[in-house]
């Protein structure tokens, strides 16, 4: 089996098709966050995934241009999108606890799911966002005593 970094050079129809996928992918997800009136919503999770993607093919073009490790830059997505999920994390007074972690957890998962696409794992991509829909939508729905 070839390695993502054995690939010699992405065509401009594949890296469309990786960032029109990753698009989709974080759409869906986006979607039903922003149906739930969750802070970040449709536009915020496709970008996150979008430009996570681009870092990503990106460190593959580096790669392949001048031999530069490829999961330098890309690992940098990972802590990055710790920045932005923190800004959607709001600590409630009154001891009521904390809002947003799901939201920031949804995401730092739509940060790995445009990774993986970027670098040309689509089947886990597409996995991971069927899963991530599950736990969103269906598991929402379970009743938990707090």
């Amino acid at each position: 089996m070839e390695s993502v970094m054995d690939l010699q050079s992405i065509t401009n129809v594949e890296i469309l098709g990786r960032l029109a996928l990753s698009a989709l992918i974080s759409g869906i997800i986006g979607f039903e966050r922003e149906k739930n009136h969750r802070s970040a919503g449709l536009r915020t999770n496709m970008l996150v995934a979008i430009g996570s993607c681009l870092i990503m093919l990106l460190s593959i073009k580096m790669h392949e241009m001048y031999g530069a490790d490829p999961a330098r830059i890309a690992a940098q997505v990972v802590s990055g999108i710790g920045f932005l999920g923190a800004g959607t994390i709001i600590t409630r007074t009154g001891g009521n606890g904390v809002q947003g972690l799901t939201t920031a957890a949804t995401l730092w998962v739509n940060s790995g799911i445009g990774l993986a696409i970027g670098s040309g794992l689509y089947f886990v991509g597409i996995v991971t966002g069927i899963i991530v829909l599950i736990v969103l939508a269906i598991l929402a729905k379970i009743p938990v005593e707090k």
